[in-house]
């Protein structure tokens, strides 16, 4: 039997530090109900930390084989992550165009868009006990997205990119929880298996997850939040920064 069409390697790309990042850590630390910025969502861009942390995993990029390095790169279109692959791209020195895909996005967190536990507990406690009761992946926040319905989104971005980029080695910038949904999807986990994963593992800042394609067609986890880029002896090394996307309960 043929093998499908898709990518030979599949990278997947956190976006480095952003200033929500910075914000959603100061509100939980003052313990405000929300986070203190003054631009949408989207349009939250990197810190000096995260801009630095995406020259370092430029920089190691450049350094791989050139039969190992990325050919193809998407991108969320949210600023922090545009800007952390195209800072990536111009450290590596490789002729990559980026190419925009929505379904990368970070989730629609609706309502609770800007908010902390407590500023959810305190404003919205019906819908906390609604998410203990139905549970991270299912719940979905008023006007919001659960990772189910991000699930789709990642199978519709893998059936539709396979035959674009078969045989490719396709570097992906995305989002904590668009990661976390990837591994759901590619490794065929259950709802249980994915939430262990999350309650032991922090996603952090331009750490990459890779995949290869096997021979039965099943792409195979060669490394889960990888961030020895930013850790080894290169100049261009960043410090490694765990922070939550907001809101961080949901």
């Amino acid at each position: 039997m043929a093998q499908a069409p898709g990518p030979q390697a599949l990278w997947l790309v956190r976006h480095g530090e952003s200033l929500g990042n910075l914000a959603d850590a100061q509100a939980h630390e003052s313990g405000s109900g929300r986070l203190q910025l003054d631009v949408r969502d989207p349009d939250v861009p990197l810190s000096e930390t995260g801009e630095q942390q995406a020259d370092a995993l430029g920089a190691w990029l450049r350094d791989l084989p050139a039969d190992q390095r990325p050919t193809t790169v998407l991108s969320s279109p949210f600023t922090r992550a545009l800007d952390t692959a195209g800072r990536a791209v111009a450290a590596s020195g490789l002729d990559l165009t980026i190419r925009h895909d929505e379904r990368l996005r970070e989730r629609d967190f609706g309502v609770f868009d800007g908010m902390t536990r407590s500023g959810i507990r305190a404003e919205h406690p019906e819908e906390a006990e609604r998410r203990e009761l139905l549970g991270k992946f299912y719940y979905r926040p008023p006007g919001g997205e659960s990772w189910a319905d991000v699930a789709l989104r990642v199978r519709s971005l893998l059936a539709t990119e396979a035959l674009r980029h078969d045989g490719d080695r396709l570097l992906c910038v995305a989002h904590q929880a668009v990661i976390m949904v990837f591994r759901y999807v590619l490794e065929e986990l259950t709802e249980q298996q994915l939430l262990e994963i999350d309650r032991t593992e922090q996603v952090a800042n331009t750490s990459v997850t890779r995949y290869e394609l096997t021979g039965d067609g099943r792409y195979a986890l060669l490394g889960f939040n990888d961030v020895h880029h930013l850790t080894d002896d290169r100049d261009a090394g960043a410090p490694v920064t765990e922070e939550s996307d907001v809101p961080s309960p949901a």
